[in-house]
C-alpha cells in the first residue's frame, strides 16, 4: 500500500478521519500536537511554522514508515554549509576559490567584477525568474571560462578548499552518519562547484556511497589539470531542469514516497521535481539573512523555517524522532 500524502492526511484529519489512522490521537493545540511527537526543537525561538498541525502530520506519516520510505534531497551552499563560522560569513563552493590567497589576484578580480555585476541581479525583486535566467548563465558563463583558464589541478584544489572558511554545519557528521547507517539515500544539488563540495564532505565528514551529488563538476586531464566543465551548466534557477533529468534516479528509489527537502532559497523548492511518486514531503528552509524581509515569504513557501542557526540540530531532531532514536 502506498504512503498516504501530506494532502489526504491534512483532509482526512479535518474530516474527523482518525479512528486509528495516522492522525489518531493526535491533539489539536499546536504545541501539544509538536510535545507529543517529541521534537523539542520545533519549539525553539528560532523555528517558524506557518501550519504547525500540517508539519505534525506529516512528521507522524514519516515516523509511522520509519526509514524504509525516506528520502533526502538537499542544496549545499549555505544548506548543508554555514554562513557564518565564528563571527566570519563562510565562503560559497564558488567562493572557496575567489577567496583563496592561492588564486592569482587576475582571478580574484575578474570574479569580484562578475559578481558585483550579477548578484544585485539575482536578488532584484523587481526583475521575474524569467528575466534574471539569461544574466545568470552570462554569470555562469563566464565564471566557468574565468576558472578553466585559472591553472588549477587536483592537488592545489585540496589545498585551496582545506584552508577555505568553507564549513559543514556543526551536526552535519551525524547527520550524514545516520543516513548512510539507514541507509538512506541522500541527493545532493548545487549550481555550485561539485569537486568543492566532495572535498568539503571528505574532509570535514564521510563521502558515502548513499549520496549523490548534482552539480557543476570540473574536467581534469591526464596531468590533473582542469580544462573545462563536464556536463550541462546548472546555474540557480534551472536545478528544477536537471532534477527532472535525474529520473533515473527517481525512478530507482520510487519506493521512497517520503521526502526530507533542505534548502536555503526559493528556488531549492523546485530540486525535488523529477521525484513524481513522492506522496509526503517535509520542506525545511534555512533563512540566513535579511530575516525581516524574507521571513512571511519562506513560511508561505517551507513547511519549517531555520532562522539564522549554524547547526543542524534542527533537522537532526527530525531525524531522530523519524528513525525512532528518541
Amino acid at each position: 500500500m502506498s504512503a498516504t500524502s501530506a494532502k489526504e492526511l491534512d483532509a482526512n484529519c479535518d474530516a474527523g478521519l482518525n479512528s486509528g489512522g495516522v492522525c489518531a490521537g493526535l491533539p489539536r493545540t499546536t504545541h501539544q500536537e509538536l510535545a507529543a511527537l517529541q521534537v523539542p526543537e520545533l519549539q525553539q525561538s528560532h523555528v517558524h511554522m506557518k501550519d504547525p498541525q500540517h508539519v505534525a502530520r506529516v512528521l507522524k506519516q514519516m515516523m509511522n514508515d520509519a526509514h524504509h520510505k525516506l528520502q533526502v534531497v538537499a542544496d549545499f551552499d549555505r544548506t548543508l554549509s554555514k554562513y557564518i563560522h565564528e563571527g566570519q560569513q563562510c565562503s560559497t563552493t564558488h567562493g572557496v576559490l575567489e577567496d583563496s590567497h592561492l588564486m592569482s589576484e587576475q582571478f580574484k578580480e575578474e570574479a569580484k567584477k562578475l559578481k558585483e555585476t550579477y548578484l544585485p541581479i539575482e536578488f532584484d525583486g523587481s526583475k521575474t525568474i524569467a528575466e534574471k535566467i539569461p544574466h545568470m548563465i552570462d554569470w555562469w558563463t563566464n565564471g566557468h571560462k574565468l576558472i578553466t583558464g585559472a591553472h588549477l589541478t587536483r592537488e592545489l584544489l585540496t589545498t585551496i578548499v582545506h584552508e577555505s572558511t568553507s564549513h559543514l554545519r556543526d551536526g552535519c557528521r551525524w547527520f550524514f552518519e545516520q543516513l548512510h547507517k539507514h541507509e538512506i539515500p541522500l541527493l545532493i544539488f548545487s549550481a555550485g562547484l561539485g569537486d568543492i563540495i566532495q572535498e568539503v564532505i571528505k574532509q570535514q565528514a564521510v563521502l558515502y556511497d548513499n549520496m549523490k551529488i548534482v552539480s557543476n563538476f570540473l574536467d581534469f586531464d591526464e596531468n590533473g589539470k582542469v580544462v573545462g566543465f563536464v556536463g550541462d551548466m546548472i546555474h540557480v534557477y534551472n536545478k528544477n531542469e536537471h532534477a527532472i533529468h535525474s529520473s533515473d534516479y527517481f525512478e530507482n528509489i520510487k519506493h521512497r514516497e517520503n521526502l526530507l527537502l533542505l534548502g536555503d532559497s526559493l528556488g531549492d523548492l523546485r530540486m525535488a521535481e523529477g521525484a513524481e511518486d513522492v506522496e509526503c514531503m517535509l520542506k525545511v528552509g534555512f533563512l540566513n539573512f535579511k530575516v525581516e524581509e524574507n521571513l512571511e515569504q519562506y513560511k508561505q513557501s517551507f513547511d519549517i523555517v531555520i532562522i539564522q542557526d549554524e547547526t543542524m540540530g534542527v533537522v537532526n531532531g527530525l531525524m531522530s524522532r523519524i528513525l525512532g532514536l528518541s
